[in-house]
């Protein structure tokens, strides 16, 4: 026995979360198996089976990465019993870091022993047609076979040493199936294996020996290519960490690094833990966790994960998890997890298998028994039909369908970014007819900044920015927050002496804040807070030189111009003006901007207009879940009407719902989701709009590196702040789904064609295992990896992030 696996301490979480953490409930261990051979659902029953026993609490089997992960009870069962009934059933426990996958396939000693027995069936066919000439008759042993006497020829005894070399690992199989009562693969091809020698049917039996042997081969190679892809997904983060320690570097298994210890990164090589950076600075490519192909300047403070490669620039990480539970690591796991969940189209195969085979089954049976009787002719001819009809009934292509596909969907979004949690939500995804979308953080950045600066009087734009941001340097409102941000990038922000001439201060609860700047009193807040001061907000006098500077609209594209947000002053007896009240404040608002006026008590400096800016890649993304059969998207959001139906009209969404308060969300989802034929997806920041991504029928988190609660909640997860990836989701997903419904068509066909033609003789057995099985295995999962290359489709150039400065 393989005393290979990987064992937890108690434990009391949920079985996809990743092996080795601890946690306090003292009558539940977990235990992580790897389990090769397991590769379709009828495998993972079988398991199933043999580990249900006392002390055993759950079991998850995920047979397209061939893992076994279960909990028990330490006082009960252990470790060793466990894994002895896993062997037990059949199927050998490899080593626990193995990744399931076969590298030697094609050199092991099943495969060495299909070779040795298809040379022998090959020998058995030139003895028996084309030299029977040179085919010796050794003996005629009548009796054994009850069609006639058994001739024992050179053919027949080549072929019965195809079936010595070839069969034991089938009738091994067989056994346990049989003792496990499953009627599956092995127990069929078994039965007909044993039945064809004991009526005197040896090319038979060696055919099917032979051939199912190499079809167990080509379909193991086959889930392999799939567990591939989730090999190169745990290969991403190094196995090794160079660690800091009292100044000297030592290289170590990055398992052994403990969370605060400092690690050394050079350019090219990869972060092998998450953490922070503490010294040094570079570019560093984060496409392996988040799928963003421009690199991320990185400085002391900013996050980095473990996988992402370092390109340029020397940095010193502090640690800020183990290994067990960087980002990639849960990723990985909960991929891994993600395929062990069936899908409505598993569920429909399963329940078809559990009818179908045994239908056929009997059907066989009926064929070799009744055919002589009912249609005359010979009862070996029969018996042959029987037998295809028997290798027929192995549903194995069908139900391989569904999972291939799920397994090689799952991976390649991952690859690029995206974590789906599972084949019914990769299936969901794929169905969705209305899309709902927060839109602060979603739509928009979730940042606000300033986007207009208009000088009043003789004011200049510069003058106004750095008095703005003079006043509001004390309050802690995200609007004062984006105009002193804008006033420190102009570098008009008062510093050293200049920001303690400030005096003060004081914040006027709902109304704006107020500060003695070189010993006046200046105001910065809503236009109510001037008109209260005495202004006249309709006649605000400009520079009549053109001093008017226009700013950026709030999806931060520059102006042609003069700007839209701004009116152009009219004409008075004292020069120009602008009626803020009636003209330019309205505007503004309207393209969804908060207005901050700037004055004195006696004198009215300027207007600044702050927004969250829309993305740039925000209408190009609505524009194109349109073209891939989205029928309603729709924007959700708790901002006033006026603001919301005005970047909803900038990115063109079919529906605003605006003002809503969290409740509501929910009930806008549910509504979306009743009016739609295959349900709505929700798309959020996945924690402030928890309660209508769990209504949604596919909740999709946006921005979910390094955010625990994203990860662990959404049944999608966008990795990158990137939106385009939305698309992505929807594309990949209908293209999953489409896959899956060709390969269980297409398997049903020929499997139904099949069935028809073997009782009437149009169907080898040969033709049976080789279409039937082996072809339509390799067929399905072959459309399946085919997933792996769909790629997120980039939007325009035209459509890249513009410059955001405002005046």
């Amino acid at each position: 026995m393989s005393d290979s696996r990987e064992a937890d301490g108690p434990d009391d979480e949920p079985a996809d979360r990743p092996a080795g953490a601890a946690t306090d409930e003292p009558d539940e261990a977990r235990l992580r198996l790897t389990v090769p051979d397991m590769d379709c659902s009828s495998c993972a029953g079988k398991v199933e089976g043999a580990l249900d026993r006392e002390g055993v609490h759950s079991v998850d089997t995920r047979p397209t990465t061939g893992v076994v992960v279960l909990a028990y009870d330490p006082d009960l069962t252990d470790v060793e019993a466990l894994t002895a009934a896993v062997e037990g059933a059949g199927y050998a426990v490899a080593d626990a870091e193995s990744d399931g996958v076969a590298d030697d396939l094609f050199t092991s000693p099943r495969a060495i022993a299909t070779a040795v027995g298809g040379a022998f069936l090959a020998v058995g066919l030139v003895l028996e047609w084309l030299l029977p000439g040179l085919d010796p008759t050794f003996a005629t042993v009548g009796g054994v076979g009850f069609l006639g006497p058994w001739a024992v020829t050179g053919a027949s005894v080549a072929y019965l040493l195809a079936v010595a070399v070839a069969g034991p690992p089938i009738l091994r199989n067989g056994f346990y199936s049989l003792r496990g009562l499953s009627l599956d693969i092995d127990l069929l091809m078994s039965v007909g294996v044993v039945a064809a020698l004991l009526v005197d049917l040896p090319f038979e039996a060696a055919t099917l020996a032979v051939l199912f042997s190499v079809a167990e081969l080509l379909e193991r190679y086959s889930i392999d290519r799939a567990r591939t892809s989730l090999r190169e997904l745990m290969e991403l983060s190094p196995d090794e960490a160079v660690v800091i320690r009292d100044g000297d570097e030592e290289t170590v298994p990055a398992e052994r690094v403990a969370t605060g210890e400092r690690l050394a990164v050079r350019p090219g090589e990869r972060v092998p833990l998450d953490g922070v950076v503490r010294e040094g600075s570079g570019a560093v490519d984060e496409s392996p966790i988040t799928g963003e192909s421009v690199p991320a300047e990185k400085a002391p403070g900013d996050e980095v994960y473990a996988g992402s490669i370092n390109e340029a620039g020397y940095l010193e990480v502090e640690a800020t998890a183990p290994a067990s539970e960087s980002t990639i690591a849960r990723v990985v796991e909960l991929v891994e997890a993600a395929n062990g969940e069936e899908t409505r189209a598993e569920r429909f195969v399963d329940r078809f298998a559990a009818v179908y085979t045994p239908i056929v089954v009997v059907g066989a049976v009926a064929t070799a028994a009744l055919g002589p009787v009912l249609f005359g002719g010979g009862a070996e001819t029969w018996f042959v039909r029987g037998l295809t009809l028997l290798v027929v009934a192995c549903p194995c292509a069908f139900v391989i369908s569904t999972p291939v596909s799920v397994v090689s969907g799952v991976t390649a979004a991952a690859r690029n970014g995206v974590l789906i949690k599972g084949g019914e939500h990769l299936e969901a995804a794929g169905d969705v007819d209305a899309v709902a979308l927060d839109k602060t953080g979603t739509l928009t950045r979730g940042e606000l900044s300033v986007t207009d600066v208009v000088p009043l009087g003789d004011r200049g734009a510069d003058d106004v920015l750095a008095c703005a941001t003079a006043v509001e340097r004390r309050s802690e409102h995200p609007v004062a927050a984006a105009i002193v941000a804008r006033g420190e990038e102009a570098g008009v922000a008062p510093d050293g002496e200049d920001a303690t001439a400030v005096t003060g201060f004081e914040a006027l609860t709902g109304e704006g804040v107020r500060a003695d700047l070189d010993g006046e009193t200046h105001y910065a807040g809503k236009p109510s807070l001037f008109e209260e001061l005495g202004f006249d907000l309709s006649h605000a006098h400009v520079r009549p030189d053109g001093g008017v500077v226009r700013g950026r609209d709030a999806d931060g594209d520059a102006p042609d111009g003069a700007s839209a947000s701004v009116t152009e002053p009219e004409s008075c007896d004292h020069g120009q003006y602008l009626d803020l009240a009636s003209e330019t404040i309205p505007r503004l608002q309207a393209e969804g901007k908060t207005v901050v006026l700037v004055g004195t008590e006696t004198e009215l400096e300027g207007v600044i207009a702050v927004a969250d800016t829309v993305r740039p890649e925000a209408a190009w993304v609505v524009d194109r879940l349109h073209e891939l059969g989205v029928d309603r998207v729709a924007m959700l959001t708790g901002d006033n009407d006026r603001t919301a139906r005005a970047i909803g009209e900038r990115v063109g969404v079919d529906e605003v719902r605006a003002e809503l308060l969290p409740d509501e969300k929910v009930d806008a989802v549910r509504e979306l989701a009743a009016d739609a034929e295959g349900g709505a997806a929700m798309v959020g920041d996945g924690i402030n709009d928890a309660p209508a991504l769990a209504a949604a029928d596919v909740g999709i988190a946006m921005g979910a590196a390094g955010t625990d609660t994203a990860i662990e909640t959404a049944d999608v997860a966008l990795m990158a702040d990137d939106l385009t990836r939305l698309p992505y989701v929807v594309d990949l997903s209908s293209r999953a789904s489409s896959t899956i419904r060709t390969n269980i068509g297409a398997s049903l066909a020929v499997k139904a064609l099949l069935a028809a033609g073997a009782p009437l003789g149009y169907v080898s057995v040969a033709m049976a295992v080789v279409v039937g099985d082996m072809g339509m295995s390799l067929g399905v999962t072959g459309n399946a990896l085919r997933l792996g290359n769909v790629e997120p489709a980039e939007p325009p150039a035209a459509d890249a992030p513009a410059d955001e400065s405002g005046a």
